[in-house]
């Protein structure tokens, strides 16, 4: 198996939890997403456990390329970010199991074991938050633009990034402020992002 997280101390504390295990070997471990890609290829680990955030790449992300690249590869994510939105991304992108980095050394073991053999875990907890949170009010465009408005980047540049003219950006950043309830684009991404929707 592989870890990818990109805080060394905890990624190091479930390695050596997992060491303790007889039945799993890490292979592999990525500080970053486009590190856990490389590992992934070069390793081809039968399950990779990624961090939900990294700084490059987001561990759903990850899970893509890795699943293009290895499909007999099967990811976890482990984060303390279980916002709803990110478990429904999670498990549309393929992603087999999503748990917080709250559980124990043996819990995650038997979540590792559980992917290896096929199967899937989602903690229970997410899962009835991410039920009663409802699906996304945004369009796949207005969160992209929003996603790209987080550093409060002006108009222009968020236009030249998303390769749309300014008056279509303003467009979508309204369109989305409105659908959240939002005063303005900043608390619209504060929302979006509470909720996992960004």
């Amino acid at each position: 198996m592989m870890l990818a997280d990109d805080e060394n101390l905890v990624r190091s504390a479930m390695r050596a939890l997992l060491a303790l295990e007889d039945d799993i070997d890490v292979v592999a471990e990525a500080a970053s997403g486009a590190e856990a890609v490389a590992m992934a290829r070069t390793h081809r680990p039968d399950v990779a456990v990624l961090d939900l955030q990294m700084p490059d790449m987001d561990g759903i992300s990850v899970a893509e390329t890795i699943h293009v690249d290895l499909d007999s590869c099967r990811t976890m994510i482990v984060t303390s970010h279980g916002r709803p939105g990110y478990l429904k991304r999670a498990l549309s992108a393929g992603v087999r199991g999503f748990l917080p980095k709250t559980v124990s050394g043996s819990a995650l073991a038997d979540v590792v074991r559980t992917l290896h053999a096929g199967g899937r875990y989602v903690d229970p907890e997410l899962a009835a938050e991410a039920i009663g949170a409802g699906e996304s009010p945004l369009t796949a465009r207005e969160a992209d633009v929003l996603e790209l408005a987080a550093d409060g980047a002006p108009v222009e540049e968020i236009a030249e990034r998303a390769a749309l003219t300014p008056g279509t950006v303003r467009n979508y950043l309204s369109a989305a402020t409105a659908k959240l309830g939002a005063a303005n684009r900043h608390e619209a991404v504060h929302v979006a992002r509470r909720h996992g929707w960004i």
